[in-house]
């Protein structure tokens, strides 16, 4: 029996205004009915502020209706083991990170947000001048937080963080550092603005929300113990999305991984993803799961699946 009825997927943006198209939010969902997988027109908000309002009340139609969900978010859910403790926070380290962030972070309805100003600040508290947070945009003057440049890592440095997590350095190569703030692929400050949005679902939804792999561990999921909304961190680049829509990448990215992760769920093989690769033991399994968090899908070295046709779903108008 499948775990879930809906799979919503959703490409994150940190955007400084208000933007749609191309490096924009995007969220899509798939069901399951009795007519088979339904993949619902993908939703394009302009605003962070919009992107959350319209989130929760796709969410709470959906519990209304009884359909337990799974909700993937395109960003880091945890940082290098040691940020925390380097950072003077106590309590479960990414639990502590996410409260840091949403007490740091201000983002108003029109996308203006800090996140370079954090950055900076907590680059102080750590003790490093330009380091490991790294990347501006713009003539911002910030004392410990520099450019580097479109090309150049700040690992060029010693800064004594390591500059991936555990899923990036042994299984996902090509994902960005969630350190790397600014220039092209990067993901740091999707983190910075994200966080504290998932921090804001989580309290809103309360105990039938829970977050993968933090509070459930990196285990099989099976049906009697699972939350109405699981969030996990999803890398859309895992999938690729076959369509003849000339939609922007990021929109077929988001339909393909929904579709997926749905069609895993349909044949019995989703409870499974949820695990820990074999080779992750003991000490790395702890640091996964109080700290760093995984990407969900990432449990082999197989390479990716085959390409999702989006168009072959059945869409729903209006």
């Amino acid at each position: 029996m499948p775990l879930f009825d809906a799979y919503l997927m959703v490409d994150w943006s940190a955007a400084a205004e208000p933007k749609t198209g191309k490096d924009s939010i995007w969220f899509a969902l798939a069901e399951r009915t009795g007519a088979g997988l339904r993949l619902d027109r993908p939703e394009n908000p302009s605003t962070r502020a919009c992107a959350l309002g319209g989130l929760e009340k796709l969410l709470d139609d959906l519990l209304k209706q009884e359909r337990r969900v799974l909700a993937g978010f395109d960003f880091p859910f945890g940082y290098p083991a040691g940020t925390a403790e380097a950072l003077g926070l106590e309590g479960e380290p990414w639990r502590a990170m996410w409260m840091l962030l949403e007490e740091e972070i201000e983002d108003d309805s029109k996308n203006r947000n800090n996140r370079f100003e954090v950055a900076n600040r907590l680059n102080r508290r750590l003790g490093r001048k330009g380091g490991p947070f790294w990347g501006v945009t713009g003539r911002q003057g910030h004392s410990h937080l520099h450019s580097h440049g479109p090309k150049k890592s700040c690992y060029a440095y010693n800064h004594g963080f390591a500059e991936r997590r555990l899923v990036e350095d042994r299984y996902v190569r090509k994902a960005q550092p969630v350190w790397k703030l600014a220039y092209r692929g990067a993901v740091g400050s999707q983190t910075l603005i994200g966080l504290p949005i998932l921090r804001k679902l989580r309290g809103r939804f309360g105990d039938c929300c829970r977050v993968w792999p933090f509070e459930t561990g990196l285990k099989k999921l099976a049906g009697e113990n699972l939350p109405a909304i699981l969030l996990a961190e999803i890398y859309p680049s895992l999938v690729e999305p076959r369509s003849m829509r000339r939609d922007v990448k990021d929109s077929q990215q988001v339909q393909a991984m929904a579709l997926y992760l749905a069609r895993l769920d349909c044949r019995g093989e989703l409870a499974a993803v949820f695990e820990a690769p074999p080779d992750l033991k003991g000490a790395e399994r702890r640091r996964v799961k109080r700290e760093e968090g995984w990407i969900l899908g990432v449990t082999t070295r197989n390479g990716r699946p085959d390409p999702i046709d989006i168009d072959g779903a059945r869409l729903r108008h209006g």
